[in-house]
């Protein structure tokens, strides 16, 4: 059966031409459309990762509860034993130590006193290690615009909006004064050695990048850190893994009684990561039944053009005896097989762009200037399992419910002037 209808589409490709174009059509947009929303969501939720959350963070209870302030008087102690703990509890995760710190930069003039100064958001991060992963994590190098990375202790990048700012040079000294580990103040002399620009204003405005173990010294946080980032080895945000890691370790920490006792939180739980991973789920959601709708007004359109034509067709089927029910159904099930036929070729098509998109992006830098979320300046779509899939349901879905609409006027022929209408 399925075999005549479809010989019975192809020879006769009137009916089928129309619903199979708009189809593939309403396909392909879905594809495209889905791919570069989990594209654009999936970049901002990584990058928020890598600079700031992590997939998981491991910090102190004391320090949680004051995060937004960065409180370094409430960091970690015995990092190296906590770090050591999570690598055998999680071989397969990469964990970073990480301090975030705020201060003033100080820019002197050739005699000593203050050429300039500027709030500085600062970053203590593994730079000087032979086996670090966090240059190639943060992709320093790729957004150094002058100078160099640094080499040796005691020097650190600025960002350039900053350094204009500033006015200074590679190679001149900055003094950062801020406060230490036991709340005095703290002073502590650099080298600038090189400048850099990730695109995004919210890294761009004041921020600087040193060695960590350079910013342990300068804060006097000797075995300390601040925040410990935990990333899974796929380089993506895995929510079920991370709940499971996440319970798993809370658990084993509960009987301890210290605020300063190590506490890990997920993605989802920083920074109203949730509320994006929601939307973009949500986003996913509306967006294929907003296709199904118009697709399916479409081809119910489509379909009362074709019941017109083939109006003499099913009056000739009705009167030398097949049944009402029978014509509806061979009518869904030639719906089906257009449905099929559009959704493959509108999934090979839309594949096929999101997969050039994905490699060359959509600049968006000059709109992302003045822009304080930390999203990348350009915005690429992202293939996933779901994309090979997700096209068949607006697909087949309008295909069918068009043609369950128009088809309704099938029941509405009266047998008795069928022959009479044939006449004419």
């Amino acid at each position: 059966m399925i075999k005549f209808l479809f010989k019975g589409l192809m020879r006769d490709r009137h009916r089928s031409f129309l619903p199979a174009i708009v189809t593939a059509l309403g396909v392909f947009l879905t594809v495209v459309f889905y791919c570069y929303i989990t594209g654009i969501m999936g970049d901002t939720i990584e990058m928020s990762a890598r600079f700031e959350s992590g997939h998981v963070k491991v910090m102190s209870r004391a320090y949680l509860e004051n995060k937004n302030q960065n409180p370094i008087d409430l960091a970690l102690l015995g990092a190296e034993d906590i770090i050591t703990e999570l690598e055998e509890m999680n071989p397969d995760m990469a964990w970073a130590e990480r301090i975030r710190f705020g201060g003033l930069l100080d820019i002197p003039d050739e005699n000593g006193d203050t050429k300039s100064q500027g709030t500085a958001m600062g970053m203590g991060v593994d730079l000087l290690s032979e086996n670090t992963m966090e240059v190639e994590r943060l992709n320093i190098l790729q957004a150094i615009k002058t100078g160099t990375m640094p080499s040796k202790p005691g020097e650190i990048l600025i960002s350039n909006q900053f350094a204009e700012k500033l006015e200074v040079n590679i190679g001149d000294d900055a003094t950062l004064i801020s406060s230490n580990m036991d709340g005095g103040m703290a002073f502590y002399n650099f080298t600038i050695v090189g400048t850099f620009a990730f695109g995004t204003n919210a890294l761009d405005k004041g921020m600087i990048i040193a060695d960590i173990e350079d910013v342990r010294m300068a804060l006097g946080m000797y075995d300390a850190t601040a925040e410990i980032l935990g990333f899974f080895p796929s380089g993506y945000y895995e929510s079920e893994l991370a709940e499971e890691i996440t319970n798993t370790y809370n658990l084993s920490k509960e009987i301890d009684p210290d605020r300063f006792a190590p506490v890990m939180v997920t993605l989802k739980e920083e920074n109203s990561m949730g509320q994006i991973l929601d939307l973009a789920d949500a986003m996913g959601f509306f967006m294929v039944f907003l296709f199904i709708v118009a697709m399916s007004i479409v081809l119910w359109n489509a379909g009362l053009i074709g019941g017109l034509r083939r109006y003499g067709e099913f009056g000739l089927r009705l009167a030398i005896g097949e049944a009402k029910g029978h014509v509806y159904k061979t009518q869904i099930m030639e719906s089906v097989l257009v449905g099929l036929i559009g959704s493959v070729v509108g999934t090979i098509f839309g594949l096929l762009l999101s997969y050039w998109m994905q490699e060359h992006g959509i600049n968006v830098e000059s709109f992302m200037k003045t822009s304080s979320m930390m999203m990348p300046n350009v915005f690429k779509s992202r293939i996933t399992p779901t994309a090979f899939w997700i096209g068949f349901i607006p697909g087949l879905f309008s295909s069918v419910l068009g043609t369950m609409l128009s088809g309704i006027g099938i029941y509405k022929r009266s047998t008795a002037k069928l022959f009479k209408e044939l006449e004419h």
